[in-house]
């Protein structure tokens, strides 16, 4: 079959990296992400919900400038970030809100060039202290540029792929040859937009041998998810385990990585002030709750 690109204007100079994928563990890993999907409410619901938070993300940062970003807004969107949410607080108070702000105003700088994507994201992940308990900014500065350009950007989360730590999606559907031990091997493929972006061509690719082609950037983001969301599951919650104890329902983890449980009903969100109390949101945000 022909291979239909994921992107048609996503731009990149230079080579993309060999990913050596399991074509069995894409195929199980389908196969569970349709089952779950039709258990709970079916693929188009889950579509819309992923639309309607990026359409949040455009409409909070496109439709102003960056600069003008207020810091109740950026709230809403913190919450539907299921890595930030739960660091973010510091960076949410109206005292240290404007030095956050500028770096995201530098990190959009340029956004239509995505040559510059790993330069600007350094440089954003430069405006904070280097250490664990600012990874999240990696995560935060992946979700902004998915999600109000998803066709040039692909998830760059560090659960899709961190080298730091060599582990994420594409560990869990590489291909060992000869029967070799996955856990028991380095994967060397650096964590940049080039890696980010074959793994999407891959997966683009892999779905429309399956029939898909339709809402093919958002099948790829639930498929991506459902991967890590096995890994999840697996291990018993061990990841994120505040967030992800309980599981309730087959599509329970995805949702999390995916930030869709992020506002319940009433508009009450997972994101909480330094008080401990849960911040607020009312609409559009709710449609994503209403969605999922």
């Amino acid at each position: 079959m022909t291979r239909i690109p994921a992107v048609q204007a996503t731009r990149h100079d230079g080579a993309l990296p060999q990913l050596e994928l399991s074509g069995p563990k894409l195929a199980m890993a389908f196969e569970r992400l349709a089952n779950g999907l039709e258990e709970c409410g079916g693929i188009e619901r889950h579509v819309e919900a992923l639309k309607a938070k990026s359409l949040l993300f455009s409409r909070t940062f496109l439709d102003a400038e960056a600069h003008e970003l207020d810091l109740h807004s950026f709230k809403s969107l913190c919450a539907l970030i299921s890595t930030v949410r739960r660091r973010v607080t510091p960076y949410v108070e109206p005292q240290r809100f404007g030095a956050l702000r500028t770096a995201i105003t530098g990190l959009l700088d340029g956004r239509r060039d995505t040559t510059t994507t790993d330069s600007r994201m350094a440089a954003f992940r430069g405006a904070f202290p280097e250490d664990r308990e600012h990874r999240w900014v990696h995560d935060l500065a992946a979700e902004i540029l998915h999600n109000i350009d998803p066709e040039r950007y692909p998830m760059m989360l560090r659960w899709v792929w961190d080298t730091q730590t060599n582990t994420g999606v594409i560990r869990e559907i590489w291909h060992a040859e000869n029967g070799v031990d996955v856990d028991q091997i380095e994967i060397r493929v650096p964590s940049n937009y080039a890696t980010y972006l074959m793994l999407r061509e891959e997966l683009s690719q892999f779905l429309a041998d399956n029939g898909v082609f339709r809402d093919v950037i958002w099948y790829v983001d639930l498929l991506t998810a459902q991967i890590y969301a096995d890994y999840v599951g697996e291990q018993g919650g061990v990841y994120l385990r505040a967030d992800f104890s309980r599981p309730e329902d087959p599509l329970m983890h995805l949702r999390r990585l995916l930030g869709l449980d992020g506002i319940g009903a009433n508009g009450q969100t997972r994101l909480k002030s330094t008080d401990g109390s849960a911040f607020v949101v009312e609409e559009p945000a709710a449609r994503i709750q209403q969605q999922d």
